[in-house]
């Protein structure tokens, strides 16, 4: 009976050591829990990006006042019969 009690004693701290230090422990489950989280922030912030990246993609495709403004700042684009007024500020006189 002795021998029985001491077989089952080893048996649950192996079992413990395999639970608590082993592979596949909770100390691993736990560090790939909080990757998982951190990858689906990731993940959230680049669907975000993509879905204004195709919202760009279609006004390009579909509408010329999204093209033209986008030539107009990034470009510099200035259609024939327009003028182009830069207003630049006036620096104060240091006294």
């Amino acid at each position: 009976m002795r021998l029985l009690k001491l077989i089952f004693i080893v048996v649950l701290i192996a079992l413990q050591y395999r639970l608590w230090f082993g592979k596949n422990s909770l100390p691993d489950y736990w560090h790939l829990q909080s990757d998982v989280l951190r990858q689906a922030e990731t993940n959230g912030r680049l669907m975000q990006r993509n879905q204004v990246l195709a919202a760009d993609i279609v006004d390009l495709r579909e509408g010329q006042e999204a093209l033209e403004e986008r030539a107009r700042n990034e470009l510099g684009l200035i259609q024939p019969h327009e003028t182009f007024f830069r207003i630049v500020p006036v620096n104060p006189t240091k006294n």
